[in-house]
């Protein structure tokens, strides 16, 4: 047996606020989210899958989306975020044409269609729908 094992990786990213990253992502992603130990994050995806997120006083946002969400409808998806207060346009035209709610339209030979967002830290997220 390998000391090496991938079974329980996960992964991680900085916030710069751990308050202002539970609240979003508990109350208003509605994830399922706990503090560890070491006052880190963890989002629970189920099983044992999970994130961690942890604060850094020099955080930087990562330039490119961080964690998506594959979904059935991306319209109800965008509705339910822009109602919960996600802005949902976060790109100009000139780097992605999205339409005014912020969906980038896909299709077989283009890719799914895709609506991009940000935690409250700037990393950005999404919300996807396959093509």
């Amino acid at each position: 047996m390998s000391a090496f094992q991938t079974a329980h990786a996960f992964s991680g990213f900085s916030v710069d606020s751990i308050d202002a990253a539970r609240s979003f992502y508990r109350d208003v992603l509605g994830m399922d989210v706990s503090t560890n130990a070491m006052g880190f994050l963890e989002i629970h995806l189920g099983g044992d899958a999970m994130i961690l997120v942890y604060e850094k006083a020099d955080h930087t946002p990562a330039g490119f989306t961080i964690l998506n969400f594959p979904v059935d409808d991306i319209d109800g998806a965008v509705d339910e975020l822009r109602a919960r207060g996600v802005e949902t346009k976060i790109y100009s035209d000139a780097e992605f044409p999205t339409d005014d709610r912020g969906i980038l339209r896909g299709g077989p030979d283009r890719g799914p269609d895709i609506a991009w967002f940000r935690d409250p830290a700037g990393n950005v997220l999404a919300v996807l729908r396959p093509a």
